[in-house]
């Protein structure tokens, strides 16, 4: 007579794990290797939003070019939004608040740690961005106008073909300029080529009308003396408005539209330009980015054009190339200032760069601006204020006594109800817990996330989810064991079920969050953050810490054999028979004689 088989154990079975040391292991690691990143960092506390730690508030407002008030509308407005948003978010997650306050107002709340100074140069700076052709160049002192039109600095003779180093164009250029009748006739010769902004029309009289000359000459002629005039007269020194403020550099270009000729200074006072109209904008540009030149030793910003930029950009610098000096240089314009005025010698297309006396940060906070693009208004900034934390502080104790209060409620059910369960439940809780709290901390660097009362929201949220899936695996667990199975196989049998439940109820839980920060802004888009990144972790910490550790307890004797505060004792639960003895009590084996028959 055949001998029955013995039952086998599902060691592993669907889904299970026959070595759990591995996936404890592994997530132990994890855990040490990313806390030691934390304190490496020296960044041992997650950043703090605005409403939680105090920051900055500055209020924009809006101003229209002369004649152009019409632009001052809402499309305009909730462009800047975007861009201003985009400069300071980043990612979107840095919890930088951008919004419109009324019709011509724009308020920015960026949290402590971002430096203020840069802050305002990011939001408040217009990035303007035009090429213009020079005409021609002075030291930035008053210049005095000879009678053949060519502007003299004051009390000095003639500019002398090289010109000092404080006259001298940003960038390193090679422009040096002409002198006497033949500079003034030049600079006369391009004013009229270029639309007047006091003369309608062409500059051209029509022949076929009046064999004398038109109206239009004089009255373009009269525009290029004033435009002389006002350059000769403009100094660019840089001055204080008030006693004790910053002195500032003159921008008398920042306004003038882009298809009228102005006069400009460059970004450091030194000097100062007659410019035609602009021939390339920034919308032109593609991308930008500030580089070190290893060649040359300093930063500078490298530009790349779209196809129509190109096409653009290729054009004038092949007219400029024909040019003498110093109208073979085009300046680059940032919000009316000349950054720089290189010489052309070929023709240009596709690549650009801006150099001068950059820094790393001033280099790439202006690659940065050109790459978003330009604000469509201009903006004066009305104020800037510290935000206090004091409201914020107080709603976050609230807050952190009403979470402390449901994890107490949390841990009290999961004692009385799962017994020695609940030490499975809580260590996978402390180490949720953890994980979040370092990559909190880390993210804030990296990314320029911010935790706010929001952020705060979900994670308290998250514990919940969290709880829920060990509920669903301990309750798959006690089914199991209600069938009359012992407790090793009843691990493994009901893995794979509560694994399929977990899963789907993350993914809803993470689809939910997902929607949620695609479609919100603000602060509620660090709740959608928070509550995604706690669901992902939820997943990691069940199926490499809770699943792991409960194979692992499952061996040992006071929750093998079922003690009464194990959580898991079959009387308690009222199992049936093991499964083990009906199976030997079942049908004899083939071929075997009934003992009743024999």
């Amino acid at each position: 007579m055949a001998a029955p088989k013995k039952a086998r154990r599902p060691a592993g079975g669907p889904g299970g794990q026959s070595r759990p040391g591995r996936a404890l292991a592994l997530i132990l690691i994890a855990m040490v290797a990313l806390t030691g990143g934390m304190f490496w960092s020296g960044h041992t506390t997650p950043r703090l939003g605005i409403d939680l730690a105090g920051g900055t508030s500055i209020t924009l407002k809006a101003k229209a070019e002369p004649g152009k008030e019409e632009a001052v509308n809402e499309t305009n407005m909730n462009t800047a939004v975007g861009i201003i948003d985009r400069r300071v978010n980043g990612l979107g997650v840095s919890e930088a608040e951008v919004q419109t306050q009324g019709r011509e107002n724009i308020i920015v709340n960026i949290p402590r740690g971002v430096n203020e100074k840069q802050a305002r140069e990011q939001v408040g700076t217009t990035a303007q961005l035009h090429f213009r052709p020079v005409l021609t160049w002075a030291p930035g002192g008053p210049t005095t106008p000879t009678p053949s039109g060519s502007p003299t600095p004051s009390g000095s003779a003639k500019p002398s073909a090289e010109p000092s180093g404080s006259a001298t164009p940003k960038a390193g250029t090679s422009a040096t300029p002409s002198a006497g009748a033949t500079q003034g006739r030049a600079v006369s010769e391009a004013l009229k080529k270029a639309p007047s902004p006091s003369a309608s029309g062409s500059a051209t009289p029509d022949a076929s009308k009046s064999p004398e000359p038109a109206a239009t000459p004089p009255a373009a002629d009269s525009a290029d003396a004033k435009l002389q005039q006002q350059f000769a007269a403009l100094d660019c020194t840089p001055k204080a408005e008030k006693a004790g403020a910053k002195k500032v550099v003159p921008n008398p270009a920042r306004s003038v539209p882009a298809e009228q000729p102005t006069v400009a200074c460059g970004a450091e006072g030194d000097a100062k330009y007659l410019l035609g109209p602009a021939e390339v904008d920034g919308r032109d540009v593609d991308e930008a980015q500030g580089t070190f030149d290893q060649q040359r030793g300093m930063w500078i910003v490298n530009m790349e054009f779209t196809d129509a930029g190109a096409k653009k950009f290729s054009k004038i610098t092949s007219k400029l190339a024909q040019q003498q000096e110093p109208q073979n240089q085009f300046a680059i314009v940032l919000d009316g200032e000349v950054v720089s005025a290189p010489s052309v010698r070929t023709a240009l297309s596709a690549n650009a760069e801006i150099s001068g006396s950059f820094t790393q940060q001033s280099a790439q906070d202006l690659g940065n601006i050109l790459s978003y693009g330009a604000l469509p208004l201009s903006f004066d900034t009305q104020s800037v204020d510290t935000v206090t934390a004091a409201l914020g502080g107080e709603q976050l104790e609230a807050g952190l006594i009403a979470g402390a209060i449901g994890l107490a409620l949390v841990v009290i059910y999961l004692v009385v109800y799962y017994r020695g369960l609940s030490l499975i439940a809580l260590l996978s809780l402390g180490a949720s817990a953890l994980l979040t709290y370092v990559i909190m901390s880390l993210l804030g660097p990296a990314i320029g996330f911010a935790l706010n009362l929001p952020a705060v929201c979900g994670a308290i949220v998250a514990i919940g989810i969290t709880a829920d899936s060990f509920i669903v695996y301990f309750e798959r667990i006690r089914d199991e064991v209600r069938e009359g199975r012992t407790l090793r196989p009843a691990v493994e049998r009901a893995w794979p079920r509560a694994r399929r439940t977990i899963l789907v109820s993350d993914f809803v839980s993470f689809l939910a969050a997902a929607v949620l920060f695609v479609v919100t802004v603000g602060k509620v888009q660090g709740f959608a953050f928070t509550l995604g990144l706690t669901t992902l972790l939820d997943v990691v910490v069940v199926f490499f810490f809770t699943k792991p550790l409960m194979t692992l307890l499952a061996r040992t004797k006071f929750y093998g054999d079922g003690h009464a505060w194990s959580g898991l004792d079959p009387k308690r639960l009222g199992a049936k028979p093991p499964l083990r003895r009906s199976r030997r009590a079942a049908a004899p084996a083939a071929g075997s004689v009934d003992p009743k028959e024999a």
